[in-house]
């Protein structure tokens, strides 16, 4: 037996189908988890605004365009929901070790890998909002520009700005002498 598509499930989930919600949710969750983290690096609350995104989603399921693609669309509400509470917060660049960890590596590598990380990780989170996620979805979602145009809702002359911007401040950033 096939899996059933996202678009059946998404016909079972607006029809009250608990459990095929609960399907596209197992599908879509890491990712969804992995764009709050890169957007906000505090894993308590991409923990909790991936939660709310799928909340979010549920309620508004019967807006969604059964024509396009089910994982761009949760992963723009997703976006939308880090950037809503990033302006709403100041954001903090709480760190995940556990990430970092690579046991085939010496320590003095591993200490190597997670001191870059972290200042990736430092440097992606100084950067504003509106550069972060374009960096995020280009990067690390491989997104391409247009595709990122039309999440963010932008032409695509400003992702390309934000991205050539985002990437500029990142160099200056990593390559600044300590």
């Amino acid at each position: 037996m096939n899996a059933p598509t996202d678009r059946d499930l998404i016909l079972r989930a607006r029809r009250g189908d608990s459990e095929a919600y609960g399907e596209l949710v197992t599908r879509y969750q890491t990712g969804v988890f992995n764009v709050c983290y890169r957007i906000l690096h505090n894993r308590g609350d991409a923990e909790d605004l991936a939660q709310e995104t799928f909340i979010r989603a549920y309620d508004r399921l019967h807006t969604f365009d059964l024509e396009r693609e089910f994982s761009p669309w949760i992963r723009r509400v997703a976006a939308n929901l880090c950037l809503n509470h990033l302006d709403s917060h100041k954001p903090s660049a709480m760190l995940d070790e556990e990430r970092d960890e690579d046991k085939t590596q010496s320590p003095g590598e591993q200490v190597e890998v997670k001191e870059r990380s972290e200042q990736i990780r430092a440097a992606l989170a100084s950067l504003p909002s509106h550069y972060r996620i374009v960096v995020e979805l280009r990067h690390y979602q491989d997104l391409s520009y247009d595709e990122i145009a039309a999440e963010l809702q932008l032409p695509l002359s400003d992702v390309k700005s934000h991205l050539f911007r985002a990437r500029k401040l990142l160099a200056e950033k990593l390559h600044a002498p300590d």
